[in-house]
């Protein structure tokens, strides 16, 4: 079987499979090098692997770095609402032959990951009863300048 580059597996996995903007499968490799540097795994070879777990954890670390509060919404508009999903876009990859894998991997391993509200939208949001930022100095009245 002839080897494809990422461009044209893209463009074929996003024509049989059109759930996900081709935007989540950059995103997804970008955030596979971010995880991949986040855990000093070396460049090459088998202790490159990661599994599905750290993966999660990457891309979470990653979008919120990249697009903060709008992390969210941004996956959400390419086609991305659960942890679930990054597992349909990696195998969709791996089925292409751009990502490789174990036996011990399983689609079922981002199953599950996180609550994308407590991981995208939760750390942006304000904690009840708290101030965010100190309250304006009040002008001395006369009765407490004596």
């Amino acid at each position: 079987m002839k080897k494809i580059g990422f461009r044209e597996a893209l463009s074929q996995i996003v024509r049989e499979d059109p759930r996900y903007d081709e935007r989540a499968y950059l995103f997804l490799r970008e955030a596979l090098d971010h995880t991949i540097h986040m855990l000093s795994k070396p460049p090459d070879g088998p202790g490159r692997h990661v599994t599905g777990s750290e993966l999660l954890q990457g891309i979470r670390d990653y979008a919120l770095k990249e697009y903060g509060p709008m992390a969210y919404t941004v996956l959400k508009h390419w086609g991305v609402s659960s942890s679930e999903d990054f597992g349909h876009i990696v195998f969709n990859l791996v089925e292409k032959g751009v990502l490789g894998k174990t036996e011990e991997d399983r689609k079922e391993d981002f199953s599950d990951g996180y609550d994308f509200d407590d991981a995208f939208r939760k750390p942006f949001q304000p904690v009840c009863g708290l101030r965010k930022t100190p309250a304006a100095p009040t002008k001395p009245t006369r009765e407490s300048r004596n």
